[in-house]
C-alpha cells in the first residue's frame, strides 16, 4: 500500500476518535445530547457528537483526493451536516429537512451522472434512491454500534471494489470507512456517544452518491450498493411499507423497525450489532461474487439472495410473535 493509502486508512480514524474524545466533554455537547424519548432504545442521555467527528475526518480527504463529482458530493454532505446540526439543536420541521435531502440528491446526480446521457426518468429515479438512502440511514441509527458498523463495512466494501487508494472513488470510500472506525470505538455497545443526524444523514447521502459514482464509472452494477447496504435498505423499506398498509402516520416517531423490535424483545445492543454485521458481510460477499458472473447468473444470484431475505424476515416475525411483540405507536411526535 502506498503512503497516501496508508495515511487515508489510519489518519481519519485517529482524527475522528480524537475529536469525539474532546467533543463529548465539551460545553456544547449538552446541547446536542440525545435524551430518551418514545423512539429511543436507550435510557440515559448521550452526546450526539460522533457524526461531527466522522465528517471532520473524512470530508477533507474527499475534497483533497476525490474527483470533481466527489468533491461536489462532499460539499453537499457538509451542507447536510450543517442542516442536521441545526435539527439536532432546534428540531427543525420535516419539510425543510426533506427539501435539503432532495436538493443534495439532485445536485449529486447531475454532478456524477450528468454526462452519462441517461434519460430524465433514470436521473430522477437515481435522485430519489439517494434521497431514500439519506433518510433510511437516519431511520436505522437507533441501536448502539449499528450505523457505525454498517458504515465501516459498507464503505470498506466500496473501497475494496474500487481498488482503494488507486482511484478517487476508492480513496474517498476508504476515508469514510476509516473515520467510521474512529466513531465506532466510542459507539460500540455500550455506546458513549451517538452519531446524531449530523452523521447519519450525510453518511446515508454519501452511501448513495458514492454508489452512483461506481455505477457510472462501471466499477459495479447498479444493484450492488443496495445489496451491500441490504440490512438498512430492507429493514427501513419493509417497515415503511408495513406502516403504510396499516394506515399509520409514517412521519410519527415509532419503534417498529426490525432492529428496534428485536432489542425490545430482549436482544442486547451488542447481539443486534453483531448479527447485523454478519448479515451485511454476507451481502458484501454476494455483491462481490455476483459482479464477477454473467448477467443471467447475476439475476439468479440476486433472486436467491432476495428469497433468503424474505425467509429471514419471516423467521424474525415468527420469533417476535412468540415473545409477544407489538409495541404501540407513540403519539404526537414527528420522526427526527
Amino acid at each position: 500500500m502506498s503512503a497516501v493509502g496508508f495515511a487515508i486508512l489510519v489518519v481519519p480514524a485517529i482524527v475522528a476518535w480524537a475529536f469525539i474524545a474532546w467533543a463529548r466533554r465539551a460545553a456544547f455537547a449538552a446541547r446536542l445530547a440525545d435524551r430518551p424519548n418514545e423512539r429511543s432504545l436507550h435510557e440515559v442521555p448521550r452526546p450526539r457528537v460522533g457524526g461531527l467527528g466522522v465528517m471532520l475526518a473524512a470530508l477533507p480527504c474527499i475534497a483533497a483526493f476525490g474527483d470533481a463529482p466527489l468533491r461536489i458530493a462532499a460539499g453537499c454532505a457538509a451542507l447536510l451536516c450543517a442542516v442536521s446540526v441545526a435539527d439536532d439543536v432546534r428540531s427543525l420541521p420535516a419539510l425543510p429537512r426533506l427539501a435539503a435531502h432532495f436538493a443534495a440528491a439532485g445536485v449529486a446526480v447531475v454532478a456524477i451522472a450528468g454526462g452519462a446521457g441517461w434519460p430524465l426518468a433514470v436521473m430522477a429515479a437515481s435522485a430519489l434512491a439517494i434521497a431514500w438512502m439519506t433518510d433510511l440511514f437516519n431511520f436505522m441509527d437507533g441501536s448502539d454500534g449499528l450505523a457505525g458498523g454498517m458504515a465501516v463495512i459498507g464503505f470498506g466494501a466500496y473501497a475494496l471494489a474500487a481498488q482503494g487508494p488507486a482511484s478517487p472513488l476508492g480513496i474517498s470510500a476508504l476515508a469514510l470507512a476509516s473515520a467510521s472506525i474512529g466513531f465506532l470505538a466510542w459507539n460500540f455497545p455500550p455506546a458513549r456517544v451517538f452519531l446524531g443526524d449530523a452523521g447519519s444523514i450525510p453518511l446515508g447521502f454519501l452511501a448513495g452518491a458514492l454508489g452512483l459514482h461506481g455505477v457510472v464509472a462501471g466499477t459495479w452494477p447498479a444493484w450492488s450498493p443496495f445489496v451491500v447496504f441490504a440490512p438498512f435498505v430492507i429493514d427501513a423499506s419493509v417497515t415503511v411499507a408495513r406502516r403504510l398498509l396499516r394506515g399509520e402516520r409514517i412521519w410519527r416517531a415509532h419503534r417498529s423497525h426490525y432492529y428496534q423490535r428485536l432489542v425490545l424483545a430482549g436482544w442486547s445492543h451488542r447481539r443486534m450489532a453483531l448479527h447485523a454485521y454478519g448479515a451485511m458481510a454476507v451481502g458484501v460477499a454476494v455483491a462481490f461474487g455476483a459482479a464477477r458472473t454473467g448477467p443471467m447468473l447475476q439475476c439468479g444470484i440476486i433472486v436467491v439472495w432476495a428469497a433468503a431475505w424474505l425467509l429471514l424476515l419471516g423467521t424474525i416475525e415468527r420469533h417476535l410473535r412468540r415473545v409477544g411483540d407489538r409495541p404501540p405507536e407513540p403519539p404526537g411526535r414527528t420522526i427526527g
